[in-house]
């Protein structure tokens, strides 16, 4: 490729990265003059001291993120596995427990966890794992198994070992499929950890609850707001990162 199809596919990729930033960074600006419009009682300003939204959403952050790198460790780890022969008894059963964890209401899940454990971080982020582990654990399973055995059957007859041909033909012609569940669980993680407030992990659902509460529409219009900004701009990135992380020619 010349250096001026490269420079015109970079700009084409820019481009197309471009929109979602601006339009975040627009929504933050007109929620920003939104609430200086507002005449604040001492109750909302407390509630909208910027150290107390940065660190309510830090731990938003915090729990969805954490969250998201154990259950990509466990799910791929299990998808692979239950793609292999000799698992191929048990993979109705594992299904069948990951298929529980999402079935269930998310609140359920989290005051299930809260009864029979704890409350805090450590509870919220294992209900959040258990709640988007479904949706990583059969991306890496279709995706594996949408690979084309002829091409498998090829390279072990070029004598490549199963654990060559699984990291070096099946895991890299998966990745489009696997990064499509990670993106969708990380979504899920940020949506569903403003839940987590109700078992006293934090996060912006706090003040979403407390605005609720205490009948401050200024603060829950904030909170909200703030919520769907976070989740689309990882969304965004999560998706940067997937068209990065795609093997060319796929």
């Amino acid at each position: 490729m010349t250096s001026q199809a490269k420079s015109s596919t970079s700009s084409a990729r820019l481009l197309r990265y471009l929109p979602m930033p601006i339009f975040l960074g627009l929504a933050c600006l007109a929620l920003y003059l939104y609430v200086s419009s507002q005449n604040l009682d001492s109750i909302e300003r407390r509630s909208l001291n910027p150290s107390a939204i940065i660190q309510q959403t830090v731990r938003l952050i915090e729990l969805a993120g954490i969250s998201t790198v154990i259950v990509v460790v466990l799910a791929v780890t299990t998808g692979i596995l239950l793609t292999r022969p000799y698992t191929r008894r048990v993979t109705p059963f594992v299904i069948g427990l990951a298929n529980i964890g999402q079935a269930v209401p998310s609140i359920g899940l989290l005051a299930l966890f809260a009864l029979t454990w704890d409350f805090g971080f450590w509870p919220a982020i294992v209900a959040l794992v258990a709640y988007s582990f479904l949706s990583i654990l059969r991306n890496t399973m279709v995706g594996l198994q949408q690979v084309d055995r002829s091409i498998i059957e090829a390279a072990r007859g070029m004598g490549m070992t199963k654990p060559a041909v699984l990291f070096r033909i099946e895991l890299p012609l998966a990745v489009p499929i696997i990064l499509a569940g990670i993106r969708t669980a990380l979504i899920i993680n940020v949506g569903t950890a403003t839940l987590v407030t109700f078992i006293g992990a934090g996060g912006l659902g706090e003040m979403i609850n407390n605005a609720i509460r205490l009948d401050r529409t200024v603060v829950l219009i904030t909170a909200s707001g703030l919520t769907a900004i976070l989740a689309l701009f990882i969304d965004w990135l999560a998706s940067v990162v997937e068209d990065i992380l795609r093997p060319r020619g796929l």
